[in-house]
């Protein structure tokens, strides 16, 4: 079931949403399956590997104490895992509520998101800038309120930020159950016991996805969003180096920008489209545009903080080879603050993706993948919505695992000096 449930969470929640769409139409039951699936993967993962990350040496304690299995989950586990469990809740109360966001920008008839895109209809501004203010502010206050649980009830220390995350590795006895369910999936289409309008059945995906490149169409689309997704990401990621770079090293003008951006940063991505709608456009600009947004917050917070936490003692060495302010930045500051740097890259790339699906689904003028998925959820062609899903969610991964390598390649000098 790992492998299995691992490569399903590869698809973010803006690629199910046109699936969610058609199951569960536009009212509160797509909200509902929404915030369940946005909570359901961070809270599993991190669950999961901070009972993975237990202490080998508490396990051993337990056995010579004697502990029945419920003592050792009610005395040892659960304490130690607490703090990878809170990781799991910040990011579940987060997603959740900008995928919320999303489904009542997108569709729905109440909501902030509803009051929002009405404002925008109108060209309202002010009541859109009230509504970003209270996303902002909600947001806050369920990251203070996440802290505030976390302080009061994490009593054991957590463990040295070290290596990356394990992953689960692939393995030949994961294979035979998604072989199953699509053989039982097929059988099931082609038998009639669930409705093929809303399952298609995996031949038909597969013939689409062949249909889609022999002619060119999925190619071309994904090549459009790509394209888009780098020409953002890459303005983003540098506009967010260059700021991190400069608040840090100028504590100035860190005093007086960063905590501005701080509270920029917790209003939800989405919740900034009306207003660029409005000022840019909808057009390829106004989504580079948000595209950039995207990549920039998590660019921007992860080089000030890297920055920022560099080894005082690198400073010390670069004061006594007299080093001038540009080869102090390229040999002392740079290498020092690359591991939390080339994380944030991971993140940006992963963000400009998101942040390109979610600006063609709201500006679908163009041609792209997101597009594309919205225009068949409109018309419930489910093998083209499929398809897309896959696309979405192989072109993540693919994008995750470019950052990671590119983040390993940063850390392996310091997991080298710790080894």
């Amino acid at each position: 079931m790992e492998p299995l449930f691992y490569a399903l969470a590869q698809i973010p929640t803006l690629g199910w949403i046109p699936l969610l769409m058609v199951l569960f139409g536009i009212d509160n039951g797509l909200k509902l399956a929404v915030i369940v699936k946005t909570t359901v993967v961070p809270m599993t993962i991190n669950t999961q590997q901070a009972v993975a990350s237990v202490p080998q040496t508490l396990s051993e304690a337990s056995r010579v104490m004697n502990f029945s299995r419920w003592q050792r989950l009610r005395w040892l586990v659960i304490p130690a895992s607490l703090p990878g469990w809170f990781t799991g809740l910040r990011l579940a109360l987060s997603q959740a509520w900008v995928s919320l966001i999303v489904v009542e920008l997108l569709a729905s008839s109440e909501g902030i998101g509803y009051l929002m895109v009405w404002g925008r209809q109108l060209f309202q501004l002010d009541i859109v800038f009230v509504t970003i203010a209270v996303v902002g502010l909600s947001g806050m206050l369920m990251e203070w309120a996440a802290n505030r649980a976390c302080s009061r009830l994490v009593f054991w220390p957590q463990p040295a930020a070290g290596r990356l995350a394990w992953k689960p590795q692939a393995s030949w006895r994961a294979l035979p159950l998604p072989i199953v369910l699509l053989a039982l999936w097929q059988l099931a289409s082609q038998w009639g016991w669930i409705d093929s309008g809303l399952f298609s059945s995996p031949l038909a995906v597969a013939a689409r996805f062949v249909q889609g490149i022999l002619s060119g169409e999925l190619s071309a689309v994904m090549l459009a969003s790509l394209g888009r997704a780098v020409v953002g990401g890459a303005l983003g990621i540098a506009g967010g180096l260059l700021c991190g770079l400069l608040l840090a090293l100028r504590p100035r003008a860190g005093q007086i920008f960063t905590p501005t951006l701080n509270v920029l940063r917790h209003i939800a991505l989405f919740a900034w489209l009306p207003l660029l709608t409005a000022w840019v456009g909808n057009d390829n600009g106004g989504k580079i545009v948000f595209i950039a947004l995207a990549s920039f917050f998590p660019m921007f917070f992860s080089t000030l903080q890297a920055v920022l936490q560099r080894n005082p003692q690198l400073d010390e060495v670069a004061r006594v080879l007299r080093l001038g302010e540009f080869a102090r930045l390229r040999r002392v500051i740079l290498p020092g603050a690359a591991p939390g740097i080339f994380a944030g890259l991971r993140l940006a790339l992963i963000y400009a993706w998101l942040g390109n699906i979610g600006a063609e689904y709201f500006m679908s003028s163009g041609v792209g993948i997101g597009s594309l998925m919205i225009n068949a959820q409109q018309l419930l062609d489910m093998p083209t919505i499929l398809c897309g899903m896959v696309l979405v969610g192989i072109t993540g991964a693919a994008l995750d695992k470019a950052g990671r390598l590119l983040e390993m390649r940063a850390t392996r000098w310091r997991q080298q000096e710790q080894l």
